[in-house]
């Protein structure tokens, strides 16, 4: 078996181990697991939950090397890691630096620095968290300091090398509020190791807040809906449903122009009742906005109101990690590209081991202002400075409501094409401002741009997809599968033709 498809089991199906080996209950991230090392990957197995009882996987400790078995047959040898070093260090007020972090993976420090979330209590409490379970356990502290935070990771890097930080918090009274210790953690850990760190919060009520968060070092952030199906986000996070999902799209998309597309990431939770191909759109919903969708079966954690629960079959996470798969490859998204936090560490998640190889050319809508900005100036070297269709700008109005391509190439950006909504005429779509940068157009960016466009009005409920092309590219639209509609027409003295697409084969 591959590593993706052991994984994969073994995160819905759960491993029996001994349970002289221990494994933390309870808090956040990988709870109630065990770290393994399989062909290379690191991932967190579930074990103490209750459905690990039936599962056909076990470890077997007896010789040498620890093996994974399957229903008593040997699958593969793996890797055990163990408490790191820094475990056994104190604060000199002699805080344990266990209470204050922890490792999850191999290389990752992570700390809850406000282990307390104001819906803890009440009807609002997310189903699935168990913030407050280590704090009610004695486990950790109830807020951790900077300079706790900062010995905590200095110890971790010396001792243990860990190359990476994750900060989360729970939701504070005001909200918003538990940002500003956020950043503080993040400045000290900073300051003092140099690491790169991963921020986690709700969608904050103020722009300023993830600003302050980018001041302090903070290198990528993860502001996590969990669910995109409104009525699975109402029954598991009230709190998130009530927040509404247009916070989190200005939220994501600050996050986006501030950290970069690639270094902001949300959680989509298998599981909590929504469909898969309710998922799979918000992993394209994410993947174009430039926001790596953190795709992983729910985490039943002893103690949370999930606590009985399942995970989904791995059957239908493989499926749904291969369809995933397509899509970041298709946004030119990768695991490997992001600096800090759970993408990177990949404990909880198989996503990052059904990744497939990166294409050579992808194409996706403009995510930031610099990337707009430079498929603008293709436009404006191809249709003012080189065909001299336009003077001075080719931009109008359209621009506002567009939907901007861009094709990128080796990290370039080397085409662009628009697409908008016709106003009016529901259900209508318009394409067009095709241009490809000189020295760029033997390499198929022009045809996948177009092919792109045409799937992406599709996505949006498209019935009518038309653009008004020169006349000399009529073959190039044709191979396409567009057809000519009425009669060439001049544009600025130049020769068009209405065409339109063919969106059953979108």
């Amino acid at each position: 078996m591959r590593a993706a498809e052991i994984i994969t089991e073994l995160q819905s199906l759960g491993l029996r181990v001994e349970s002289s080996l221990g494994g933390r209950r309870g808090g956040a991230g990988p709870a109630e697991g065990h770290t393994l090392v399989v062909q290379g990957r690191v991932f967190n197995a579930p074990s103490a939950s209750p459905f690990v009882a039936g599962s056909p996987w076990s470890l077997d400790q007896s010789g040498g090397q620890p093996l994974l078995r399957r229903e008593g047959r040997a699958v593969c040898p793996v890797e055990l890691v163990g408490p790191p070093r820094f475990y056994g260090q104190a604060t000199p007020q002699g805080v344990p630096l266990k209470q204050i972090a922890l490792l999850h993976g191999r290389d990752c420090l992570a700390s809850t620095v406000l282990q307390s979330c104001a819906f803890w209590e009440g009807p609002m409490r997310c189903s699935f968290c168990g913030i407050g379970l280590s704090l009610e356990t004695g486990q950790t502290l109830a807020q951790k300091t900077p300079e706790q935070l900062a010995l905590a990771a200095r110890r971790a890097q010396e001792l243990d090398a860990v190359a990476q930080v994750v900060l989360t918090a729970g939701g504070g009274v005001p909200a918003g509020s538990e940002i500003r210790h956020l950043a503080a953690c993040a400045a000290a850990i900073k300051a003092a190791t140099g690491l790169a760190i991963h921020a986690q919060y709700l969608p904050p009520p103020f722009e300023r807040d993830q600003e302050r968060l980018k001041d302090a070092g903070v290198d990528t952030v993860g502001i996590h809906i969990e669910s995109l199906d409104p009525a699975a986000l109402a029954r598991h996070a009230p709190v998130k449903a009530g927040l509404g999902l247009d916070r989190f799209l200005a939220a994501w998309r600050q996050a986006v122009e501030l950290f970069g597309p690639g270094q902001v990431s949300s959680f989509l939770i298998a599981g909590l009742g929504e469909e898969p191909e309710s998922l799979l759109a918000g992993c394209q919903l994410l993947a174009e906005m430039g926001v790596y969708p953190f795709l992983l079966p729910l985490r039943p954690i002893p103690g949370s109101l999930l606590a009985e629960a399942r995970p989904p079959e791995p059957g239908l996470m493989a499926g749904l990690y291969q369809e995933a798969a397509k899509i970041l490859q298709a946004a030119g998204l990768s695991a490997a590209q992001s600096k800090a936090g759970c993408v990177r560490c990949g404990a909880c998640s198989a996503i990052a081991a059904w990744e497939l190889a990166p294409a050579e050319l992808v194409c996706h809508p403009a995510r930031t202002a610099a990337e707009l900005r430079a498929a603008l100036a293709i436009r404006q070297e191809v249709f003012v400075a080189e065909q001299g269709i336009v003077e001075h700008t080719d931009q109008d109005q359209a621009d506002e409501t567009a939907i901007h391509l861009v094709a990128r190439r080796g990290g370039q950006i080397v085409g662009t094409v628009r697409v908008f909504p016709r106003a009016g005429r529901p259900g209508e779509w318009v394409g067009g401002r095709l241009a490809v940068a000189a020295g760029q157009r033997r390499g198929g960016a022009g045809a996948a741009l177009v092919q792109e466009a045409v799937r992406t009005v599709a996505r949006r409920g498209c019935t009518r997809f038309t653009a008004t092309v020169q006349q000399a590219n009529l073959p190039f639209f044709q191979r396409l599968g567009w057809t000519a509609e009425g009669e060439v027409f001049d544009i600025h003295g130049w020769p068009h033709q209405l065409m339109k697409a063919d969106l059953d084969h979108a």
